[in-house]
């Protein structure tokens, strides 16, 4: 009996399709670990009005300029992206009170087997573009083309992706060469659709469109505003499609609340602040320690119509840092990457430059649960031992830790410290330089974009100065610097690397050896190591939260070991500075810092009081 049914029950499971073959089911939203927050059904996002009132306008400030509206060619000068992100929805969308969730948006709904094999999107019948014309699958398959043939980083993102096929009548499914990449579903939905009967049309003047051209033609959008009018390189207005068909979805209520957001560009940060002081722009954040401790001392704070608020940071991780080009043989020495760390007077700067608001970057997941502390232990320590002929000795002994420079003894002993070091690498000093066998100097250049780095690296310079190494500081534009980064020509510059609560494939681009080899990649340091390799697939692979924390810990604790950066410093707040027209929900989300203008409102009775924009 026992025979016969377990032969009728093996004769079953037989008779399955295979998993990948089997009927996924259609979800209106899904998390990458886990289940979403909000069922299907949900009225609106927890942190919102949903009674918000629309209105008003907001004026925001940019630093740059731009000459272009095409959103797909990549490096075009000063790109008005955030503006240009308003015109554009997305097959999903996220929730700022979660960690990595996504919803329907132009896609009613997704659906992926349980191998992360594929995905596929049903669009929403309604959804329309401006000019009337529905959304169709044949626009996103177009829009996914166009950025993977077009844009460096968004066809390495989309590497994976082996076909985009239509399957209905508003069905799109993508195909990926490998399975149990968990992110890629959401990848997909986070991509940008574009309008193809539009680029593929005529222009006014006659013109052929070209999505691989720049161009100042107003572009065609299906988001809840459009681009009502700009000055080439000063300005660009957007205002609210009244119309807006998503306009009563449930992730877009109380939502996308301003009639009217105007982006004002300005060449200088100074002349930006001076703007936002003259009421020119409603609000901004605020970057700088000394305009944050100094800057809004004025008449229309002190009489509280300019509101200061710090809205905490609880999603974003982040290492910001010098970074060290690791193709330059001077720097493949971990020991001579370490002497520039010791070297940094980071104390000092804090105190004389930052107003003591910052905070050293330990971790290149600062800020997040993510980070490394203490010796492994746990599932970290596992996945370590698995790799351990792979990654540095260290990791199991010694915690990292950056070095401090409070103190004129310790200046002296981390000097001292970098001066052992980089004489084991073989940099000798003689007659005051630091050079080595061959008598070549240690010379290297600290590239910047801004002329208000060079408070920064100024100091930087005098004390590198004193271990023998020569130091240049060279400040180009913003074209030059794009150019010699993209291209990886520099000795060090600086930078920022963001993080999120769920890690996954962007690690390739920052840290992987592929990566490394690809001009305009975000691994500007030239990262090639087989050990970071294998823990961002872990990452990208792991199962459950458990294992995803513990691998990213893995990860960033051998990224620290080898000493690939100078890590410099950070605030875990956001601090912002509004003329007071607007209102924000009693509730903010969780994971979106001041989440500005997007679920904020014009407030009719407080600009009766503080007095309208201009």
């Amino acid at each position: 009996m026992i025979r016969t049914l377990l032969a009728g029950f093996l004769a079953a499971c037989l008779s399955l399709p295979p998993l990948a073959a089997q009927e996924a089911p259609w979800r209106h939203g899904a998390a990458l670990l886990g289940e979403p927050k909000y069922r299907p059904g949900f009225k609106h996002f927890d942190y919102v009005n949903p009674d918000a009132p629309k209105g008003g306008l907001v004026r925001l400030g940019a630093q740059g300029t731009f000459d272009s509206f095409n959103i797909v060619v990549a490096g075009v000068k000063g790109a008005p992206e955030q503006g240009l992100g308003l015109l554009y929805d997305t097959l999903t969308t996220s929730s700022f009170d979660e960690p990595s969730a996504a919803y329907g948006l132009l896609a009613e709904s997704f659906s992926y087997p349980e191998d992360y094999s594929s995905v596929s999107f049903r669009l929403r019948p309604e959804a329309k573009w401006h000019d009337g014309q529905p959304v169709t699958a044949d626009d996103v398959i177009f829009s996914f083309e166009a950025f993977k043939a077009n844009s460096p980083t968004y066809a390495f993102y989309y590497a994976n992706v082996t076909k985009a096929e239509k399957t209905g009548e508003r069905e799109v499914k993508f195909t990926f060469n490998q399975t149990g990449n968990r992110e890629l579903p959401q990848i997909m939905g986070q991509l940008i659709v574009l309008p193809k009967h539009w680029w593929e049309g005529t222009a006014p003047d006659g013109r052929r469109r070209d999505v691989t051209q720049t161009t100042l033609e107003p572009p065609l959008g299906s988001g809840p505003y459009r681009l009502k009018s700009f000055e080439a390189g000063r300005n660009a207005t957007y205002e609210r499609v009244k119309d807006y068909w998503g306009v009563n979805l449930n992730v877009n209520v109380g939502q996308n609340n301003i009639d009217e957001i105007r982006y004002e560009y300005y060449r200088d940060a100074t002349v930006l602040l001076e703007a936002f002081k003259a009421d020119r722009i409603d609000f901004r954040t605020e970057n700088s320690a000394r305009n944050w401790a100094t800057g809004y001392d004025f008449p229309a704070r002190q009489e509280g119509r300019v509101v200061l608020e710090e809205f905490p940071y609880r999603a974003t991780g982040i290492m910001q840092a010098f970074v060290l080009n690791l193709r330059r043989d001077k720097f493949k020495d971990e020991r001579v990457r370490r002497a520039f760390n010791l070297a940094f007077p980071f104390e000092e700067l804090n105190k004389t430059v930052f107003y003591g608001l910052y905070e050293r970057v330990g971790s290149y997941f600062h800020g997040l649960e993510l980070a490394s502390s203490g010796l492994p232990e746990g599932e970290e320590l596992e996945i370590l031992e698995s790799l351990r002929d792979k990654i540095p000795p260290e990791v199991f002994t010694t915690p990292y830790q950056n070095p401090v420079n409070d103190t004129p003894e310790n200046i002296r002993k981390n000097l001292r410290e970098a001066d052992r070091l980089l004489r084991e690498a073989g940099w000798e000093v003689k007659s005051g330089r630091r050079v080595n066998a061959s008598g070549e100097p240690l010379s290297v250049e600290l590239l910047s974009s801004s002329p208000n780095d060079e408070r920064v690296f100024l100091p930087y310079k005098a004390v590198l100065e004193r271990l023998g190494i020569i130091v240049s500081v060279r400040t180009v534009d913003d074209v030059q610097f794009t150019n010699r980064t993209r291209s990886f020509d520099f000795d060090i510059t600086s930078t920022v690397w963001p993080q999120s609560l769920s890690p996954g494939n962007e690690q390739r681009e920052f840290w992987g050896s592929q990566a490394a080899r690809r001009e305009g990649s975000r691994n500007l340091a030239g990262i090639a190591d087989p050990g970071v390799d294998a823990l961002i697939d872990r990452i990208i692979y792991a199962k459950d939260r458990d294992e995803l924390v513990a691998a990213t810990k893995a990860l960033d604790r051998v990224l620290l070991a080898h000493n690939y950066v100078v890590p410099q410093w950070t605030s875990l707040k956001q601090r912002t500075a509004r003329w007071d027209r607007y209102s924000h929900p009693q509730t903010m989300p969780r994971y979106a810092g001041a989440a500005f203008p997007t679920v904020w409102w014009y407030d009719e009775e407080k600009a009766a009081k503080t007095g309208a924009p201009r």
